[in-house]
């Protein structure tokens, strides 16, 4: 009977699937068993149910349905008639179909691939090494035993394609695993250090046994085109006869398949052309997970400093304004806390109008913006071009401003730096860039004291000025006045020398 395959796969998405698939599961582990058939009461005792039980007249309309959609092969059960009544009464034992047995493998083969762990398999590389070794041994033989190479050759390429498939999949997987763990700043700390350990080792392996496996195919180069010959016509002889020539055809395939593994296997650790060896792109992305693992670890850090709850902060702000002593200052908080002050560098229409910056919003005449702006955020004036103003004065403002600050910054560092002994509490009164100066002097000086009692001298960082600084007793006090208050503290001498002039 020619079933649809689709039809094979509809208990796994029906209403009843976990009934179906319990079934299922339990004519799967028969087969295991070598059992050929089952009643609906062996079904019914030996399933493996998920939920609550079924009745037995659920599960038999259930194996009915499946064999409906040709899951299952039904037959009539004989062997338990006792008397008439029982033989016209429906009884079948049941068994899994072609198709049944195809949908199967076909799931079991689907749930390994999900369940399987991808590894860097450094006993792979040990036992190629040893497999290419033991087949140089066996090509240098005046007449190889083409049993031993076959098994060799075919032992090489089952733990190549398992090294190869393997790598391919943990590679792929170690993003995802990244990924899922930037969440949990512990789970992803500790996975660093085991998949560091991990990458390491297999690194280090690598390195160490690709040298020896490249010379070992080197050398089998020239010897191993008779031994995957010799293999492909013992495996031709196994070849169904038929009504062509399946002999010729079957060795022909066999030599071509045997061709393109050993190709495969010697792409992977000899360089061809101008590409490298797959080993050496292996090990590169083996390496670079480890940045890219530090790169998540480092974004997780700053997700973690820089932490922003809004709620929180809007509940916060909620305390502030409500410990406001009046509306004046709530008012004032608010613009500190929203950005509600005016922007007067914005320049949105053709004759702006010169508003102090105390004018309320409320008070303020409103500012036409064009839909463009809008639209686009941009403005293209109609008409031509603006002319370019001519900013000399403004240059020549600033000029002088600047040459005026540092004439003033050099007359204080020349009254200061004349390599005179002064107390502090003799400075008296300085002017703002005397005390900047001032507070430098200190600020480069200070850190290299070890005690409070200690004199210390140091050169400044610029490499301008010298500086001592002795203190004196403990029971003395200096002042010193500026125009933001009075600077008081300990006295000292203050010695600043100008290494220019020395």
């Amino acid at each position: 009977m020619r079933v649809d395959a689709r039809e094979l796969f509809r208990h796994v998405s029906a209403e009843k699937s976990a009934l179906y698939r319990g079934i299922m599961d339990a004519f799967a582990a028969a087969k295991r068993q070598f059992r050929l058939h089952l009643r609906p009461d062996e079904v019914f005792a030996e399933a493996e149910w998920t939920g609550c039980l079924p009745k037995i007249e659920e599960v038999q309309s259930a194996l009915a349905q499946l064999t409906e959609w040709g899951n299952l092969e039904s037959q009539p059960d004989t062997a338990r008639v006792a008397s008439l009544s029982d033989f016209y009464r429906a009884r079948f034992l049941y068994r899994l179909s072609e198709g049944g047995e195809a949908v199967e493998s076909a799931l079991s083969v689907f749930v390994q691939a999900l369940k399987r762990r991808a590894e860097l398999q450094t006993v792979a590389l040990e036992d190629i090494a040893s497999q290419l070794q033991v087949l140089r041994t066996l090509a240098q033989e005046p007449v190889p035993d083409p049993a031993k190479v076959h098994e060799i050759l075919r032992d090489l390429v089952r733990v190549f394609e398992g090294l190869a498939d393997n790598a391919q999949a943990f590679m792929a997987s170690i993003g995802r695993s990244i990924e899922f763990q930037q969440t949990d700043a512990n789970a992803i700390i500790a996975y660093k250090k085991r998949l560091i350990d991990y990458l390491d080792r297999f690194i280090g392996d690598l390195v160490s046994r690709s040298g020896s496996i490249a010379r070992h195919i080197l050398a089998l180069d020239p010897l191993i085109q008779p031994l995957l010959r010799q293999t492909s016509q013992r495996q031709a002889r196994d070849a169904a006869p038929g009504e062509g020539n399946e002999q010729t055809d079957a060795l022909a395939t066999a030599q071509q398949a045997w061709r393109e593994r050993w190709k495969g296997l010697r792409g992977w650790f000899v360089s061809t052309g101008h590409d490298p060896p797959q080993g050496e792109v292996l090990r590169s992305k083996a390496r670079s997970a480890i940045p890219h693992l530090l790169g998540a670890i480092a974004a997780l850090n700053e997700r973690r400093s820089g932490r922003s709850d809004r709620s929180a902060d809007f509940r916060t702000l909620a305390v502030w304004f409500a410990d406001c002593e009046d509306e004046a200052q709530a008012h004032r908080l608010a613009r500190a806390a929203f950005a509600l002050n005016p922007a007067r560098h914005f320049l949105v229409d053709a004759d702006p109008q010169e508003l102090p910056a105390s004018t309320p919003w409320g008070d303020a005449p409103p500012i036409r913006i064009h839909p463009r702006l809008r639209e686009y955020g941009e403005v293209a004036p109609r008409g031509p071009l603006p002319r370019v103003r001519d900013r000399r004065g403004e240059r020549e403002l600033l000029a002088g401003q600047l040459a005026e600050e540092d004439r003033e910054v050099e007359e204080a560092r020349a009254r200061m730096a004349n390599g005179e002994a002064k107390r502090l509490s003799d400075l008296g009164r300085l002017d703002p860039h005397g005390f900047r100066l001032f507070l430098n002097l200190l600020g480069e000086t200070l850190p290299a004291q070890a005690n409070p009692d200690e004199a210390v001298e140091r050169q400044t960082g610029d490499g301008l000025l010298r500086v001592r600084l002795e203190p004196l007793g403990a029971d003395t006090n200096a002042e010193i006045v500026t125009d933001t208050g009075i600077f008081a503290g300990r006295d000292h001498v203050l010695t600043v020398t100008s290494t220019e002039a020395t």
